[in-house]
Parts: structure tokens; C-alpha cells; sequence
């Protein structure tokens, strides 16, 4: 992205530095960042993984392709993988915790330092820090954790494929006890170069939606989908 001749100025804002800024603003959350499966001309992203695209990635939806079934996959191979890296890291932790403890008893004093504060007591802190890091559990992806799914511009096409197929991922047993933990879901300023279904308008598929819609929008662009948000709120209700 920094080697691009349009979007290095967007560097700030590449999904590494987004990543980022979502776990210092979350701490007590994992933070997952995915990736477009292709870019075209290195300008168009194509979630081809999630939703049936075309060359420069407008989506081609359905009520089978399996988004639910990917995403599912992915996080559960996401916690695999961070718990062996934590494991890894608290084994080396303790073999190290071992080898202080071994040192330490052929000097039981503590040597002072200039702040006042003794370097065993300074040790004794930095170990606090670092268990509880160890200890962070990494929960099922189909256990008692809920997620917050956000797409943000060409990357709201994977939600809305989602919603494509909801009716017929809740007959999944797996992937209805999936769903169950999603707790909300945002779509953020989404669009993509194909010149329609940028919003999910129709009405059998909204019904399936829960009865709480976050649509950050201008009210104009709000209002070219009322009578199908509106419908959606009053099937959800009865």
C-alpha cells in the first residue's frame, strides 16, 4: 500500500493499522482483520472466499455459496492458532520464570535502584504483567463469546451476502449455533463498483434480519430504503 501512486495516502488506514487501532480501543477483544482474497488493478478489492464476484469484485449473491460456513472456519482456525502462539509463550514464560528462580537463590539480597524500588520487587511486577497476559483465555468460536461483525466500504458485500443466507444457515445446526453469538452486525459507508445491490432491499431476505439495524448513513440514502427497513422491524416483531 505505501508503494501505491494513489493509496499510499491512505496508509494510516491499511487493515495492519486498523487492526491496530481496534485493540488498543477493544483490549479485552480479539481483534480479527479480513483480508479481500484478490485485488484487482491493486485498487478493487474481491471477496471471491465470501460471495460470487466479478472481475473487479461486485457481488453476485446467493442463498448457498457458504459465507457463513467460511467465516465460521476461519475464526475457528484464528483461535487455534493464537492459543498455540499464547501456549508457546507462557511455555517459554515458566522455563524462564524457572531459570530466575534458580539464580535467585544464590543472591537472596536485593540490590537496590536509584528509583527506590528493588529490582526483585521490579521483576515481581513485570511477572504480574506478563501472567496475566498468559492467562488470557482463548474461548470456542461456537462457545459462550458473542462477536461484532463490522464491514466497512467494499467489504459490507460479505455482510450482505451473509444476510442472503441466513434463512437457509439457520436449518445448520452448527451454523445456527454460530449465528446465536453474533450480536450485532455493522455496515460502514459500503459500496462497490457493480451499480446495484449496494444495500439489501429485499424484503424476504431483511425479514430474516434481528430487530436491531445499524445503518450509519446519510438521512437521504436512509430513506431510499425505508418501506424495506420498515417491513423488516415489523417482521422481526410478530
Amino acid at each position: 500500500m505505501s508503494c501505491h501512486p494513489e493509496n499510499f495516502q491512505w496508509e494510516h488506514w491499511s487493515f495492519e493499522n486498523v487492526a491496530t487501532i481496534l485493540a488498543r480501543r477493544f483490549p479485552n477483544s480479539f481483534i480479527w482483520v479480513v483480508k479481500c482474497s484478490r485485488m484487482h488493478l491493486h485498487k478493487f478489492s474481491c471477496y471471491d472466499n465470501f460471495v460470487a464476484s466479478n472481475m473487479f469484485g461486485a457481488p453476485e449473491h446467493s442463498t448457498d455459496f457458504g459465507a457463513f460456513k467460511h467465516l465460521h472456519a476461519l475464526l475457528v482456525n484464528a483461535f487455534r492458532l493464537s492459543q498455540n502462539i499464547l501456549l508457546s509463550q507462557k511455555s517459554v514464560h515458566s522455563v524462564s520464570k524457572d531459570a530466575k528462580i534458580a539464580a535467585g537463590k544464590s543472591q537472596p539480597q536485593s540490590v537496590p535502584t536509584t528509583n527506590g524500588c528493588s529490582s526483585t520487587e521490579k521483576e515481581r511486577d513485570c511477572e504480574c504483567s506478563n501472567n496475566s497476559a498468559m492467562n488470557f483465555i482463548i474461548p470456542s468460536a461456537v462457545g459462550a463469546v458473542s462477536f461484532t461483525l463490522i464491514g466497512f466500504s467494499k467489504g459490507c458485500v460479505v455482510l450482505n451476502q451473509l444476510l442472503y443466507e441466513l434463512k437457509e444457515a439457520k436449518k445448520d445446526k452448527n451454523t445456527d449455533a454460530f449465528l446465536k453469538n453474533i450480536k450485532a452486525i455493522y455496515w460502514l459507508d459500503g459500496g462497490h463498483s457493480g451499480g446495484s445491490n449496494t444495500w439489501v432491499t429485499y424484503p424476504e431476505v431483511l425479514k430474516e434480519l434481528c430487530q436491531s439495524i445499524f445503518l450509519p448513513s446519510a438521512p437521504w440514502l436512509f430513506c431510499c430504503y425505508k418501506v424495506s427497513l420498515i417491513h423488516c422491524v415489523v417482521s422481526a416483531s410478530e
